[in-house]
């Protein structure tokens, strides 16, 4: 839901599968025990009775999230009941919480510049076949920017710019799948970047 009153009781369906988004952000924000500061989550909104939201968490500034479902859900909650700003303007509800309006569309245009990856089972493996761990953990990109769908298949043609990699053959739900790059990325792994492979 973009727009209208997000049933906190019914995050699974009646709130447009909502929990696949919280837990991904959960995943992608989130450590045992505290907030990874280089994340920046940006989740779409696209259904309900509403134009497409956009809400932007950025891990470097953010307070007062909490590992706990219903707390974010409450958080998108109080967002969406809140009037939509223009698309491309992005408007701070709190430190590191703001949202805007826009289609994917948008978010890629203001992602030119770093490296896109889609993640997608059926596309090559992140990492290559020599990958191996670090052991001075010192090999980190600089920006890379990773996008995937929730409960629907990603529509890659929407992505002409993306390069399209694997995390293996099996279909992973998104939440397990950021873990794994984070793991990838946190330990130093070189990753298959190269466009043409």
């Amino acid at each position: 839901m973009s727009k209208g009153n997000l049933p906190l009781n019914d995050l699974a369906s009646g709130a447009g599968r909502v929990d696949v988004l919280i837990r991904a952000t959960m995943a992608a924000l989130l450590t045992s025990h505290g907030l990874r500061n280089d994340v920046v989550v940006v989740l779409h909104l696209m259904g309900g009775p509403g134009p497409p939201r956009r809400i932007k968490f950025d891990g470097s500034t953010i307070t007062g999230i909490h590992a706990e479902e219903r707390s974010i859900a409450g958080v998108i909650k109080k967002i969406i009941a809140t009037p939509l700003p223009p698309v491309g303007q992005w408007q701070d509800i709190s430190r590191g919480l703001s949202h805007s309006g826009g289609r994917l569309d948008t978010t890629l245009n203001e992602w030119k510049g770093v490296p896109l990856i889609a993640l997608d089972a059926q596309a090559p493996r992140l990492w290559g076949n020599e990958a191996n761990l670090s052991e001075t953990g010192e090999y980190n990109p600089l920006a890379i920017d990773f996008i995937l769908s929730d409960d629907q298949a990603l529509d890659v043609s929407e992505l002409p710019n993306a390069i399209l990699r694997s995390l293996g053959d099996s279909w992973l739900q998104g939440h397990l799948a950021i873990g794994i790059v984070h793991f990838l990325l946190d330990e130093g792994v070189r990753l298959n970047l190269d466009e043409a492979k």
